[in-house]
């Protein structure tokens, strides 16, 4: 069924044909998926507002995979994952960690996406002995400016969307520009390339909590970044309509131990838009 390209031995090398696992803890049953070489430090991905297992770009995957074992995984109340999703970006975060340490992981690098960004920042703050490096990718800070405004962002997107016969996500994760419209189809086509074992879609509860837990993050206080001694890398598109891409300059401003990669003409998606880059950005970066 896989070329030999796409599994060496019993490593599995390619997003697409990566089985779905679970793992129960915490009274959760939790859906993930690995790859990747089983030495060195484990790259766990968390997701991004109404995102299941197949929601990450398969190219991104492969190309941390191709160097790294690569986790991803949906949290409580997502995808298939059991329990109900929290409306607090700290009570997903304790989730998280529940599904790290019921891998038996001690040490993990974490890469989290727009929310799973977020979450990404209470872990390390909460359990930072749990994490070695980090990449936060279209993100920001608890009271960023512009952060209380996806839900409303994500509704009128998604009402667009539906009246014009197209994906949110090429509003939402993309510009309008002529590379924007091109990059979306592209990442919308490689996200259908797993034909097999796909995900459950996210139920409108788990959603409609998602987004009050990002709308409560946009409205906290500003935390204490300069406790965070990690390794950080943000990245972002110049012109993120979702998380206002200034939030990754503030960020990178704040974060002690911080380097900043900025996507031309990209928008929210510019990890995926960019793909090539970022992976070998990635790559340099947790491999030093």
């Amino acid at each position: 069924m896989n070329d030999s390209h796409e599994v060496r031995g019993d490593v599995v090398t390619s997003y697409k044909n990566a089985p779905t696992r679970t793992v129960t803890a915490g009274g959760v049953t939790f859906a993930y998926r690995e790859l990747g070489p089983r030495s060195g430090v484990p790259v766990v991905f968390l997701n991004h507002l109404y995102g299941v297992l197949d929601n990450w770009d398969p190219r991104v995957v492969d190309g941390i995979a191709a160097k790294h074992h690569v986790i991803t995984f949906d949290n409580r109340g997502v995808g298939t994952s059991t329990g109900s999703t929290p409306r607090t970006i700290q009570e997903m975060a304790k989730d998280a960690v529940t599904f790290i340490r019921a891998l038996g992981l001690e040490y993990v690098d974490i890469h989290g996406f727009s929310m799973g960004g977020m979450i990404a920042q209470v872990i390390v703050q909460t359990d930072p002995q749990l994490v070695r490096k980090l990449i936060l990718s279209g993100t920001g800070p608890a009271g960023g400016e512009g952060i209380k405004n996806v839900t409303v962002l994500s509704h009128l997107d998604t009402v667009r969307a539906l009246l014009t016969f197209q994906d949110p996500k090429q509003f939402l994760f993309f510009t309008r520009t002529a590379n924007g419209r091109r990059a979306s189809k592209e990442f919308l086509a490689r996200l259908k390339e797993r034909t097999a074992d796909r995900d459950k879609t996210m139920s409108l509860i788990a959603y409609s909590n998602q987004l009050k837990a990002i709308h409560r993050w946009g409205l906290e206080k500003p935390h204490d970044l300069s406790a965070i001694q990690q390794p950080v890398l943000v990245v972002n598109g110049d012109s993120d309509r979702m998380v206002p891409s200034k939030n990754s300059r503030d960020l990178a401003r704040r974060l002690p131990n911080a380097e900043l990669e900025i996507y031309p003409d990209a928008g929210h998606g510019g990890i995926f838009q960019f793909h090539d880059q970022f992976v070998k950005t990635a790559l340099e970066f947790l491999g030093r």
